[in-house]
């Protein structure tokens, strides 16, 4: 079976070429979201890790939303930070928001050297239809 490519129409446009999601045999790849405004692609992205992260989970639940899944269906996380030390603790307070305390999805966060639209987040995510 072929993959099938989503475009999710309410989602902030990509920043580069490449589909909102991805799945395959149940599994949904969700290309890392970036903190910027899906009504606005050219407003200045927000001030601050926590409110980017916040940006960046909303975004997330967008596209998730448009393929009919929620962060309940979440099995794993990778988190791109380009200030890692500076905003790691900030960020996990904020991330940690969005899911229950025992239904923590599996992660990785790095620290890179930079983003695209010079975000200090993005975030992908890994999901499994039920």
């Amino acid at each position: 079976m072929l993959p099938i490519h989503h475009m999710v129409g309410d989602a902030p446009q990509p920043v580069a070429p490449f589909s909102h999601a991805v799945e395959a045999d149940g599994w949904v790849y969700v290309t890392g979201q970036m903190p910027t405004f899906p009504d606005d692609p050219e407003a200045p992205l927000p001030d601050g890790i926590e409110a980017q992260t916040r940006r960046v989970m909303e975004n997330l639940k967008i596209v998730l939303a448009g393929v009919g899944l929620g962060l309940e269906n979440v099995v794993f996380a990778r988190v791109y930070l380009t200030d890692f030390k500076r905003d790691y603790a900030k960020m996990n307070e904020t991330y940690r928001s969005f899911f229950p305390p025992d239904r923590l999805p599996g992660r990785t966060c790095v620290g890179v050297s930079g983003l695209a639209v010079d975000a200090l987040v993005e975030i992908d995510l890994v999901v499994k239809r039920p």
